[in-house]
């Protein structure tokens, strides 16, 4: 998943599970292709089909896209997890959950011509290949699109043509497209693949600020676009063009968490606003929650299956050398999951300028058992690498219900 140019400052996409720790480990995997099989069907099984992706189409096509192909031989035990996984060149493959619901929400037909922007690895394009007409996918930066091209060719996906170049012009020379398909985000649509969009066609678009967006899905109706706002998102930026234009930043000298009393949410779904790859959560109503009037609550049944949501933030470690998290929690038999370590916490992972992780991660937790309200602080010795990091908060596998409220990070 790569967009735009290599970004100066590191975002995640979680829609898509991107922290190293797999939430819902899928069975462990040898190289053997009847594991590999095996594993892929119990991914979108658990995964894509559990979480609520209903095309037979788009469920077909994850059954049939060999995931582990598009990443290096060292990350091929983890192709079925449901988490993004490097690339090289400060990129990620999507995971695919988001990759199957991004697609679902395109309305895919066998006559349409689409355009992705950001080739990454390949994987999206790979997906949509057997559903559409013609792909065609943008990639800036030059050696994961060549080789990205190269694996689409050895696969054999005669449908598929990738072109190295700033996504945010568009490929004008094929429009108009019926969809368009963005997999990182600007802060506005950029111009040109409004432009390039078929009238009646669909394009599906996270916007906003860099750890602060919402995924759009948008129809081009006598040529104005309709907004339809689907989920907060976090991908990694549209670089180049976009990003110079950008007017909105980070300020990595005062971290901060977004909407910790949970008061902000969605009223139909009651997933909060600002948060990310929500499973299995909800916002509750409670007069007696410790801040507000409401709180979020986490609860898994299935042992091993995610529940969690998750938020970005930057971070400078040269000049923030301590952060403290605060939050009030709430258990009620609260359990291991498929294996003692699957315990509700809450994370912290930093992760320095090259995406690798820096540092040890921060935890509050693991809870166990049932217990009432009460208020947890930790003060954390930030890595002087760390440029940004990830929270997530949830049940990591366990089961039982959690219950957070007031989650505050100040740097003293």
């Amino acid at each position: 998943m790569s967009h735009g140019s290599r970004p100066t400052v590191l975002l995640f996409c979680i829609l898509l599970g991107l922290i190293s720790v797999p939430v819902t480990p899928a069975a462990a995997q040898s190289r053997s292709p009847l594991n590999l099989e095996q594993a892929r069907r119990r991914m979108v099984e658990e995964e894509i089909v559990g979480a609520g992706v209903k095309d037979e189409r788009v469920i077909k096509a994850m059954l049939n896209t060999p995931r582990h192909e598009f990443v290096g031989l060292n990350q091929r035990q983890q192709a079925y997890y449901d988490m993004a996984l490097p690339i090289g060149d400060q990129q990620t493959i999507s995971a695919p959950f988001i990759v199957a619901y991004m697609t679902e929400q395109l309305e895919p037909k066998p006559s349409d011509k689409v355009l992705e922007i950001g080739t990454g690895s390949g994987y999206q394009a790979a997906v949509l290949g057997p559903l559409v007409k013609e792909v065609y996918t943008i990639e800036i930066v030059k050696p994961l699109g060549e080789k990205a091209a190269r694996t689409l060719k050895r696969l054999k996906y005669g449908n598929v043509f990738v072109k190295v170049g700033d996504g945010y012009q568009g490929w004008p020379e094929h429009a108009p497209f019926d969809k368009i398909i963005v997999t990182c985000s600007p802060e506005k649509v950029p111009p040109a693949l409004v432009a390039q969009l078929r009238e009646g066609g669909r394009m599906i678009i996270p916007v906003g600020e860099r750890y602060q967006q919402v995924l759009y899905l948008l129809e081009k109706r006598d040529g104005k676009l309709v907004s339809q706002s689907l989920l907060p998102t976090l991908f990694v930026p549209m670089t180049g063009t976009a990003e110079a234009g950008r007017r909105v930043l980070p300020d990595p000298l005062k971290p901060e968490i977004i909407s910790g009393g949970f008061e902000d949410f969605d009223d139909e779904t009651l997933v909060p606003h600002s948060w990310h790859h929500p499973r299995q959560v909800k916002v509750v109503e409670d007069v007696s929650s410790p801040e507000g009037e409401h709180y979020l609550a986490f609860e898994n049944a299935d042992a091993g299956r995610g529940s969690h949501v998750l938020q970005g933030f930057a971070i400078d470690g040269r000049k923030v050398r301590r952060l403290e998290l605060s939050m009030w929690v709430k258990g009620e038999n609260l359990r291991p999951g498929q294996s003692r370590e699957q315990l509700p916490m809450a994370v912290i992972t930093f992760y320095d300028q090259s995406r690798g992780q820096a540092g040890p991660r921060a935890i509050v937790g693991p809870w166990r058992l049932s217990f009432d309200w009460h208020e947890e602080k930790l003060v954390i010795e930030v890595p002087r690498d760390a440029r940004e990091a990830i929270l997530q908060v949830g049940m990591f596998g366990g089961t039982g219900e959690l219950s957070v409220d007031g989650i505050e990070l100040t740097a003293p």
